[in-house]
């Protein structure tokens, strides 16, 4: 379960797996991910990967989910579920010619594949020591939605991948105390 910061959790394991799979290409310099919002031009050398965040949206099958409830010491409380986030990155490679910036988005697209779901020791900041799994899917988008997205941030249009990161869960601070039952009365139906 994450808090408030689990969404900057997310984008920071997706550069460090990133990261940790550009480390294998070989050059002059070896290419680095990092986080952009794109508003800037990107400084190169060396070589970069830059994941944007461009969207955040909730995930409709998730909307639904009973509340949590838990056992503190005291008394017990039900929380709100979580809710749930789909994340959606756009990964453009920058610097270098073209065939190094074909080989980064080549070495992106097999981290993502081998490690489509991130669990366990690969993630950090609130969402280690959890059971939470970011599941990594590329995301098929036409060239027009593409475009939309490359007007939107008033730059040209770049090859690039855009990949989903679901199911990502932002706990709820809406905690109510739950009162036990005294007492109960049941009553059968009369017959007529």
């Amino acid at each position: 379960m994450g808090d408030f910061g689990v969404i900057a959790d997310v984008s920071n394991i997706i550069v460090e797996t990133l990261n940790e799979s550009l480390g294998v290409l070989s050059g002059v310099e070896a290419p680095i991910a990092e986080l952009s919002d794109l508003s800037g031009p990107v400084q190169t050398p060396p070589p970069k990967l830059t994941v944007f965040l461009y969207e955040i949206a909730e995930d409709p099958a998730s909307r639904n989910r009973p509340p949590v409830r838990s056992q503190p010491p005291g008394a017990p409380t039900t929380r709100k579920p979580p809710m749930a986030l789909v994340l959606r990155y756009l990964i453009t490679p920058w610097g270098g010619d073209q065939l190094t910036q074909h080989r980064m988005l080549g070495r992106a697209l097999q981290a993502f594949y081998d490690d489509a779901i991130l669990d366990g020791t690969r993630l950090s900041g609130s969402l280690a020591a959890t059971t939470d799994a970011l599941h990594l899917n590329l995301t098929p988008l036409t060239l027009d939605q593409k475009s939309w997205v490359w007007y939107a941030i008033q730059k040209p249009y770049r090859l690039s991948l855009n990949y989903e990161v679901r199911v990502v869960d932002l706990d709820s601070q809406a905690v109510s105390a739950v009162r036990p039952v005294r007492s109960r009365r049941v009553e059968g139906a009369r017959a007529s």
